[in-house]
């Protein structure tokens, strides 16, 4: 199968490239590098065995994806192509709802005209709001705190409204909760551009001295210790998600919506403790006033995917922290230019 993967080099497309290739399948990389770096190939062929094919292009770029389309014979898609940090999403919302929403139809119109039909949207829980209630299912309301992720609920809406206009597609939705960890080997992992939006990376770059404390945004939460709490997935599990959702939704037509998470709740102070456990480093951190957008807890009920995709998230939190630390220790600043 011929796997056409948008932001294939980012952090979660270039680890899902890797659970591809050793599935059998082929994935061909389009990304604009935006917020990536070309020296992740090395990497993914270094750990898988294969290079896989890499297009730069821009998703908003019809006909650049349509060569791509049909010059590799595409079975299906996974597109991770977008801008993805909150706090950047509240000042720049304009250009988040260009790269977002307007790139995934550019995408889709260049599928229907190709005749590729088969697309994998990486969503995100931010889809569900601020919950009413934890552990969030599917079927809970959605809504939106900020630009981001209007955006993503954006793109679902769209993409539910297409297949029902087009019964003959299959589009799976793929609500992450929060992405962590390394490759095991400690080869690839998140390599953010500038100052990291997420916990993890910002944690580990406090631990190898590239930057002074972590900043705790609010610890007057109604949560066990005051901190936000979130469901941490390894990235390698959610990779698998992916790899679960194509092998066994290829053949059947419909709009699927699956939570990808672990189902356990945890704090940033809990992530801060497990890194330190993990690195033997510690992790000075300064509390900070509450992010706009942010929410005191949200975690997953991911029984639907363990259901119907035979998929269920293995790596702990030691894990996470764990392959984390392997590759900020062995890689300080990143990938390489």
């Amino acid at each position: 199968m011929n796997v056409l993967v948008t932001g294939g080099a980012g952090y979660i497309g270039s680890h899902t490239c890797v659970q591809l290739i050793n599935a059998g399948m082929a994935p061909v990389i389009f990304d604009n590098l935006y917020n990536a770096k070309a020296a992740v190939l090395d990497r993914i062929e270094k750990v898988s065995g294969t290079r896989p094919t890499f297009v730069q292009g821009d998703v908003r770029d019809k006909s650049a994806l349509l060569e791509v389309l049909q010059t590799h014979n595409i079975n299906s898609v996974i597109h991770f192509a977008g801008l993805k940090a909150v706090g950047e999403s509240v000042e720049k919302p304009l250009e988040y709802y260009d790269n977002n929403v307007n790139g995934t139809l550019v995408l889709v119109d260049a599928m229907r005209e190709a005749g590729v039909k088969h697309l994998v949207f990486s969503s995100s829980a931010t889809v569900y709001g601020d919950p009413a209630s934890v552990p969030i299912t599917e079927s809970f309301p959605t809504s939106a705190t900020n630009p981001y992720g209007r955006s993503k609920l954006m793109v679902e809406e769209c993409l539910t409204d297409f297949q029902k206009a087009n019964p003959d597609w299959t589009i799976t939705l793929l609500r992450y909760f929060n992405p962590v960890g390394s490759h095991p080997t400690g080869e690839m992992g998140e390599d953010p551009q500038g100052i990291p939006n997420n916990l993890m990376p910002f944690v580990s770059q406090v631990a190898v001295g590239r930057r002074d404390f972590l900043s705790v945004f609010g610890n007057d939460y109604p949560t066990p210790d005051g901190t936000g709490v979130r469901d941490y997935i390894h990235v390698m599990d959610l990779a698998d998600g992916h790899i679960a959702a194509l092998k066994t939704l290829n053949n059947q037509k419909g709009l699927h919506v699956y939570n990808l998470g672990t189902g356990n709740g945890s704090s940033v102070l809990d992530m801060v403790k497990a890194f330190e456990l993990a690195s033997g480093k510690q992790v000075p951190y300064k509390i900070v006033e509450r992010r706009p957008g942010d929410i005191a807890e949200c975690w997953a009920d991911p029984s639907k995917a363990n259901k119907d995709l035979g998929w269920v998230a293995t790596r702990s939190l030691q894990d996470m922290t764990t392959d984390g630390w392997k590759w900020q220790s062995q890689n300080p600043e990143g990938y390489p230019e």
